[in-house]
């Protein structure tokens, strides 16, 4: 069991849990019925956002949501498959409408565990940070079930952003993040890629805009989850980002890196225990 945050989060933040969800039909039940755990008041609102996925994953959501009793839950569909940077933007304007304080980022493949935000939400890092990101790699981190492959190749590229950013990155994306209204409100974020590129955009972006970050320990679990990621062209395109923003600044500041330019990130909601605000 976490620690409980203090009293005055629950009077003082409205946060969003944000849910990306992408062909986790046997995970996302685990993570719905996981938020039972957290204390009462903590967050105000969980958006399970389905990616348009293909293995039921929407329907698997909906199958327990009546199990979810300790705060409002919404399951909704992208109305096309926009990524999951694409997914960040979605959620990032349903919170921006709805007057949130902070988003958190809860993978819905079951690999992150909530709790662990819960120290960070006590000590009220929230509220001086812009960021708080989850780090798998860092001194406190756990990874049960990791290769030793996967742990050297990230540890390498998290020292090459290091030397990107000039400050040290113990992780380039995780799947637990937390966002002030200073990030999910800025509009430069919609300017970064829609797929897996999305958080190293969004990191360098950070560092670039002297924002106010911090890396807290996570513990990350390999048990029945398939990766979505190919490992060899990712880390390609991931080089790439470097490249760009060692080489070429001005236009990593300005470009538009998305593949495809959507005018907006639209959902609509399939099922909730409670009245939704506002679908967007």
């Amino acid at each position: 069991m976490g620690q409980a945050p203090h009293a005055d989060v629950v009077s003082r933040d409205k946060i969003l849990i944000f849910i990306p969800a992408y062909n986790c039909a046997p995970q996302i039940g685990r993570v719905l019925r996981k938020l039972n755990n957290v204390p009462a008041g903590t967050f105000a609102e969980a958006l399970v956002l389905d990616n348009r996925s293909t293995d039921g994953t929407g329907d698997a959501a909906s199958a327990v949501l009546p199990e979810v009793t300790s705060l409002p839950v919404t399951i909704a569909r992208n109305r096309a498959n926009y990524g999951l940077g694409g997914s960040h933007k979605t959620a990032f304007a349903y919170a921006a409408a709805n007057g949130f304080t902070h988003v958190v980022v809860l993978h819905g493949d079951d690999q992150g565990n909530i709790l662990d935000l819960l120290p960070v939400l006590a000590a009220g890092r929230h509220r001086i940070l812009d960021a708080c990101l989850g780090s798998r790699f860092m001194s406190g981190s756990k990874t049960p079930g990791y290769s030793l492959f996967r742990l050297v190749g990230n540890r390498a590229f998290n020292l090459l952003f290091s030397a990107a950013a000039q400050r040290w990155v113990t992780d380039l994306g995780s799947g637990l993040n937390l966002f002030g209204q200073a990030i999910f409100t800025d509009p430069d974020v919609f300017r970064y890629s829609d797929d897996l590129r999305f958080n190293c955009y969004l990191l360098l972006g950070l560092t670039d805009r002297k924002r106010r970050f911090a890396f807290f320990p996570i513990t990350w679990s390999e048990e029945d989850q398939i990766s979505n990621v190919k490992i060899f062209s990712q880390a390609i395109k991931t080089l790439e980002i470097v490249r760009e923003f060692v080489l070429r600044r001005q236009f990593f500041r300005t470009g538009d890196h998305r593949s495809v330019l959507h005018e907006s990130y639209v959902f609509d909601v399939v099922a909730s225990n409670h009245a939704p605000e506002i679908a967007r």
